[in-house]
């Protein structure tokens, strides 16, 4: 099948927000790991492509292939639980499931950072030989981003959070969309060019990731960015991960459960055999189709109790 429909769609996306559910710690703090380090690696290798080039599309056309490589290999992204977690919970209806659901967000939370801040460590130690001389202009370029996304925002107030929210909002809208429709397909090359594309669209936009932040905040204070950690935790980290939330749940997975889920797709299986069964009875209890069925039986029966003709031949039925 090259296709699935939005309404199987829905069943999968269940059945794997089940299956992540139950995995084990060991198992989800490992993939987290992984993919919190792959998808920062790419943002590494994104900012050093935009840098290098002075073209950020570029950089932004690059990047997904992180989250194309994390997706492939089956690793966790705390975005992308946050949209198949509560369908889990929505479908399967599990006492334990607000349990659950805590546990392997608070999990993938835990391996993501762990993954995109030894990526950090590593790619301060590239852009600085070890810390024996200041950083590259790809380091440079990394500081500059972190003080615009935490000082920036700040100096704005009110309005700069709510910027700040909006666009971690957006992001993950984007990329759980890239999650979901790579999901509608069983062939390779239809899944790379469906995630591709939305996860290109968040990266170019500026919009904020809490997981690629994990990764651009710390490596630039470990560079000498000038700002602190309570800066980024209040200006960026706390109000991104909400913000990836509400996008990721509002704007991708309650509204494909709540038009496309189980009791929706029975609801609808009901109403339609429903229909069928008042039509066939509206059918058999019209006036007009007793006065043709009965002509019609009386015919057969009159000529069923002929007599033979003259040549004695009979009728055959």
């Amino acid at each position: 099948m090259s296709y699935v429909k939005p309404a199987d769609l829905v069943t999968r996306l269940i059945d794997a927000g089940s299956y992540k559910l139950e995995l084990s710690t060991k198992d989800t703090l490992i993939r987290s790991y992984m993919g919190g380090a792959l998808l920062t690696l790419a943002a590494a290798f994104a900012v050093t492509v935009s840098t290098h080039t002075g073209q950020p599309l570029l950089g932004a056309m690059l990047f997904p292939v992180g989250f194309v490589l994390l997706y492939l290999l089956g690793y966790d992204l705390l975005t992308g639980v946050f949209t198949l977690g509560p369908l889990a919970l929505l479908g399967r209806r599990r006492s334990d499931g607000a349990r659950l659901l805590g546990r392997n967000w608070s999990l993938v939370f835990v391996g993501n950072f762990a993954g995109a801040f030894t990526v950090a460590v590593l790619m301060a130690i590239y852009f600085t030989y070890g810390f024996s001389t200041e950083p590259s202009a790809v380091g440079h370029a990394i500081s500059e981003i972190g003080h615009g996304r935490t000082v920036g925002y700040a100096e704005h107030g009110a309005g700069g959070m709510l910027t700040l929210f909006v666009r971690a909002v957006l992001c993950n809208w984007m990329v759980s969309t890239g999650v979901v429709v790579a999901f509608m397909s069983d062939n390779l090359l239809s899944k790379l060019v469906a995630m591709w594309l939305p996860i290109m669209l968040f990266f170019y936009m500026g919009f904020e990731h809490s997981i690629v932040n994990m990764f651009l905040f710390p490596s630039g204070l470990l560079l000498g960015a000038d700002f602190t950690l309570w800066d980024y935790l209040l200006w960026n980290e706390i109000p991104t991960v909400l913000g990836n939330l509400v996008g990721g749940l509002v704007f991708v997975g309650l509204p494909l459960y709540f038009t496309y889920g189980p009791k929706r797709r029975a609801a609808k299986k009901a109403a339609a055999i429903a229909s069928e069964s008042q039509f066939s009875e509206s059918v058999a209890e019209a006036p007009g189709h007793e006065r043709e069925s009965e002509p019609v039986l009386v015919s057969w029966l009159h000529v069923l109790s002929a007599p033979a003709g003259r040549g004695g031949g009979t009728f055959l039925v």
